[in-house]
């Protein structure tokens, strides 16, 4: 009974309440997949993804955490020897910058509350 309840607390946790905030973390990429790896962020962060552009040149992106006054900002990184305009594409809520959930994760869309919930019920079971 007390683990059936350590288990609902458990779940009714936010990240919110927990004070973390998770978002996808991926390098520079030329490539239309970003899939990522989970990574935690700070209390003055936001999610993003940054979409840029060179002349002559395809598009590049990346993901990960971002402080909350760079969001929407220009700015020049150099990838693969040529420098673009990235721009970061801010978000707010875990995960918001997963785009069509293709981690690899069957649980990389839950917040983390719900993993340990999950871990622990198959534990049980």
């Amino acid at each position: 009974m007390v683990l059936s309840w350590l288990l609902l607390l458990v779940m009714a946790l936010s990240p919110a309440t927990l004070g973390v905030k998770e978002c996808i973390f991926c390098e520079l990429t030329d490539s239309t997949q970003c899939p990522g790896t989970l990574m935690h962020c700070g209390e003055d962060e936001d999610c993003y993804t940054g979409h840029g552009v060179a002349p002559g040149t395809g598009p590049i992106i990346n993901k990960g955490c971002v402080h909350s006054t760079s969001c929407g900002r220009e700015q020049p990184v150099n990838y693969k020897g040529i420098t673009y305009n990235l721009v970061s594409n801010c978000c707010s809520g875990n995960l918001c910058n997963n785009a069509h959930g293709s981690t690899g994760s069957q649980t990389m869309g839950l917040t983390p509350s719900l993993e340990l919930g999950l871990l622990l019920l198959r534990h049980l079971l």
